[in-house]
């Protein structure tokens, strides 16, 4: 952990910031104000990143993640005064700012609203942008909080905009710290409330080169959506099972439709479902456009906490899966494997996928995937059945020719 101390405005007190590495590529905040007294007065601790879209000078569409946050910097975050409330700033990257404002009533305290900001000048973040300006969005939150509690919440919690979905998790926020003392009574969001905490499982002994998962059932299917302004415009219908292999162990996990919650953006060259839960931070799939005439399975991004305690976080914007032409959908119901990399495979069972060009929330005619068109078996069929024949009458005529020959023999 490094901390140091800033001096800010006058009146503004001393600020003692605090920075805590988290796992691959993700950046754990942690930010400790102190007034003129040396007093804390505001408290804060969360994980962040953000998923912007942008315009390419080609008329393309790209979508870019933004989650590492390593070189953090908080100036202008104060505890406020008597005309203002208290406030989080964070500057990070080429151009990025982050804001949080704070406002305070008689027993309650609330997130008034966050805004972000990011400059498409930067050419390594947003290559060939169309647009090269300053963008700014902001979404009011109004979330209220008893004034003597610490907000808390550890799952995923989602602003979706037209081009930038924000995510936050791990979040521990007191605004108004009383008597320099941060409280150890929370104040859950509801996704916290609802979700069951697994406890972390301790290993006791070195796990042996490759452990072996036990199998499991076949996962229940779920059923997704994304909308737009007009209207739904991503469909899915799928059971997902994730094999990841972590440390040298192997664990198969179902996803739960139930307890899952999904998100998404979509766009005329791109589309995006992010789906999330207690344990899934995200998991992404993203599809695109190639050809003009035809979309596929482009990216997967995930990142989530395992049964023991650590995160395991893989990507991958190579993929060739799922493809068909425009206007269609994909399905394929037979169990197939997108492999996203040696340590990560998704198994997929009675997909249907609908990226683009979908009309008032229903599925287009299907592209079946080869593992369900069961047409290819009759010509096989046939073609063994003819074989076989000419093999039988081939057999009969030999045997017919020495029995012909045997009859003539000189006595």
């Amino acid at each position: 952990m490094v901390c140091f101390r800033l001096s800010l405005a006058p009146g503004s007190g001393l600020v003692l910031l605090c920075l805590v590495l988290g796992a691959v590529s993700s950046y754990a905040l942690e930010l400790t104000l102190m007034n003129s007294e040396k007093a804390t007065c505001l408290y804060a601790k969360w994980q962040m990143n953000f998923t912007i879209g942008y315009e390419t000078t080609s008329n393309k569409y790209k979508i870019v993640t933004i989650s590492g946050l390593g070189n953090a910097t908080y100036n202008g975050s104060t505890c406020g005064d008597d005309q203002t409330g208290p406030k989080i700033e964070v500057q990070f990257g080429s151009g990025f700012s982050w804001t949080v404002n704070f406002t305070k009533e008689v027993s309650t305290y609330s997130v008034e609203n966050i805004s972000f900001s990011y400059d498409t000048h930067d050419n390594t973040t947003f290559p060939d942008a169309k647009e090269k300006d300053v963008f700014t969005v902001y979404d009011p939150v109004a979330l209220r909080i008893p004034l003597d509690d610490i907000f808390r919440c550890n799952a995923v919690l989602t602003l979706q905009g037209d081009k930038v979905v924000q995510n936050y998790w791990d979040v521990h926020v007191q605004a108004y710290v009383q008597n320099g003392t941060v409280s150890t009574k929370e104040f859950l969001c509801d996704k916290d409330k609802t979700s069951t905490t697994v406890a972390p499982i301790v290993p006791t002994s070195l796990p042996s080169p490759t452990t072996t998962p036990t199998p499991k059932e076949k996962p229940e299917t779920g059923s997704y959506s994304v909308n737009n302004t007009n209207g739904t415009c991503l469909l899915a219908t799928m059971g997902l099972q994730l094999n990841i292999t972590h440390d040298k162990v192997t664990s198969v996990i179902n996803i739960n439709p139930n307890t899952t919650d999904f998100t998404g953006s979509c766009h005329s060259q791109t589309a995006l479902l992010r789906l999330n839960s207690s344990n899934i931070k995200y998991l992404d799939f993203v599809f695109a456009v190639k050809n003009e005439n035809r979309f596929y399975l482009k990216e997967v991004n995930v990142s989530m906490r395992l049964d023991n305690g650590s995160v395991f976080s893989t990507a991958n914007n190579n993929l060739s899966y799922w493809d068909a032409p425009l206007g269609s959908s994909y399905m394929c119901n037979k169990e197939q494997t997108v492999s996203v990399s040696g340590a990560f495979q998704i198994n997929t069972f009675d997909l249907r996928v609908q990226p683009f060009s979908v009309i008032e929330g229903k599925y287009s005619t299907a592209q079946e995937c080869s593992l369900d068109d069961d047409t290819i078996l009759i010509p096989i069929i046939v073609g063994a059945g003819l074989s076989g024949l000419i093999i039988v009458i081939v057999i009969a005529y030999l045997i017919g020719r020495r029995k012909s020959y045997a009859g003539y023999q000189t006595l």
